[in-house]
């Protein structure tokens, strides 16, 4: 079963290296890794999709990189989209493909790339007017610039972007990991990518 780990951990050299070998001792193989974030003050946060031997547990994979001298285990989670991690590039070249889908195509694209659950395009008046499978049938259209972070009555985390004046879209993960600066601005840009191809298209 492969599992998504997000850890925080000092942007010098050697430290995904031991990250990686306390991974391996407790019992994860390591198939992919992105790096999502990097910060002023010498912190990077890299997602990792990894896959667990038998028998062996999240938490102790967990246990192992908190043990670890400055690096923190920021969330964990199965990871059902697949045997790699799908990089903005990708979805970019898919939206290009067709572009006369393109928009549809994004929403399809965010919870692969971002990590998330769900995603939808809602418009002002129209709620959700596409959606992957997962999204909630409640979401209401919001009045948005840049990229933000959305707030939620629940343990849920959301975040969106104006696609265009009527619509906007939002994506969603179950109880986290809040979404990143950087993931904002990917998110911002991948939006405005997917409007220009269909406006070029």
């Amino acid at each position: 079963m492969p599992f998504l780990l997000r850890v925080e951990l000092p942007d010098v050299p050697g430290s995904l290296g031991r990250v990686a070998s306390a991974i391996g001792e407790a019992g994860g193989d390591i198939e992919a890794i992105e790096i999502v974030e990097k910060r002023h003050e010498g912190v990077a946060v890299d997602d990792v999709l990894l896959e667990m031997a038998p028998g062996a547990m999240p938490d102790s994979i967990v246990s192992a990189c908190n043990a670890l001298d400055d690096v923190r285990v920021v969330w964990i989670s199965r990871y059902a989209a697949g045997g790699n991690l799908f990089l903005d590039l990708e979805a970019v070249e898919e939206l290009t493909a067709f572009p006369a889908k393109a928009l549809d195509r994004l929403i399809d694209l965010l919870p692969i790339t971002f990590r998330a659950d769900w995603a939808a395009r809602v418009g002002e008046g129209q709620g959700v007017v596409y959606a992957t499978e997962a999204a909630p049938s409640n979401l209401t259209w919001i009045s948005m610039g840049r990229a933000a972070r959305l707030s939620t009555d629940d343990d849920n985390v959301h975040c969106g972007a104006r696609l265009n004046h009527q619509e906007v879209v939002i994506i969603g993960r179950r109880g986290g990991p809040e979404f990143l600066d950087s993931e904002l601005a990917r998110l911002g840009h991948l939006v405005a990518l997917a409007m220009s191809i269909v406006r070029a298209g």
